[in-house]
């Protein structure tokens, strides 16, 4: 699905010192971490913590109150638009169609960051949308109309359009929001394989047992400026995300993968 060389995409998203405030509040105080290529990271928190706050500074929508966002060696603020939206990818948590369109050519938007002013999409273009359709199962639905879709196959298709924008680092806000359980494993399935392949990926999520199953690593944000941070056998427990939702969860074993419920 790729359209220009693996070095290009090969870059570290460097956070130092980040605080994130929103309405008198700082949620987030100095946090470090780096996603380095072949790093699928998740971040948890429950609502109102600042994980899409958080995703939204890493992207460069908002300043952050103090510290730095780096992609490469440029802090992000320092990226051209259009450059920047061919490296970094946002997923955002809800989409809006203004404009009629089919689910082909919504796919297709991903592509707007690699083509030339008033360029139209080549047939090579078309390729890489519809292998990204697939990975979301919607291959078969291309010349379906955005409006008869379900929300489960919207938010599919939204995920079809980032993996069609091709980019090194991705940041996904509920990836897998609206979608059922085959669907849930299949999105995470398919960006564990891009994150092996070279990518970075950055996820928020709900379920720490899907964060188990195919993070390296964790962020929890606790909403207070707080956070840990770290790999998720180390951070992921029954103490860490007692303490991060505020309910008694306790750690099982399945079939050889770590499984929290809560009381």
């Amino acid at each position: 699905m790729s359209a220009h060389p693996a070095a290009a995409r090969a870059l570290t998203l460097t956070v130092s010192g980040l605080c994130i405030d929103v309405a008198g509040r700082r949620l987030v105080r100095d946090l470090e971490f780096c996603a380095a290529p072949g790093e699928l990271i998740a971040i948890l928190g429950e609502n109102g913590v600042g994980k899409t706050l958080t995703l939204h500074t890493l992207a460069g929508l908002r300043a952050p109150a103090a510290g730095s966002v780096r992609l490469g060696d440029r802090d992000i603020g320092d990226w051209p638009r259009r450059e920047l939206a061919r490296s970094l990818g946002l997923l955002a948590q809800s989409s809006e169609d203004p404009f009629p369109s089919t689910v082909l050519e919504t796919a297709l938007i991903g592509r707007h960051p690699h083509l030339d002013f008033w360029q139209w999409e080549s047939e090579a273009d078309a390729t890489i949308a519809r292998a990204a359709l697939r990975e979301v199962d919607l291959g078969a639905l291309e010349s379906r109309a955005i409006d008869t879709l379900s929300g489960g196959e919207r938010r599919r298709l939204a995920v079809a359009t980032v993996l069609t924008q091709d980019p090194g680092v991705y940041l996904l806000d509920e990836a897998t929001n609206h979608l059922d359980p085959h669907h849930q494993i299949e999105v995470l399935k398919c960006f564990r394989r891009l994150a092996d392949s070279g990518r970075s990926v950055i996820a928020s999520l709900h379920d720490a047992t899907l964060a188990a199953r195919f993070a390296d690593a964790a962020l929890l944000l606790y909403g207070d400026g707080s956070w840990n941070f770290g790999p998720v056998a180390e951070v992921l427990d029954a103490m860490h995300l007692s303490r991060l939702y505020r309910t008694p969860v306790h750690e099982l074993e399945f079939q050889g993968r770590r499984v929290f419920i809560n009381d």
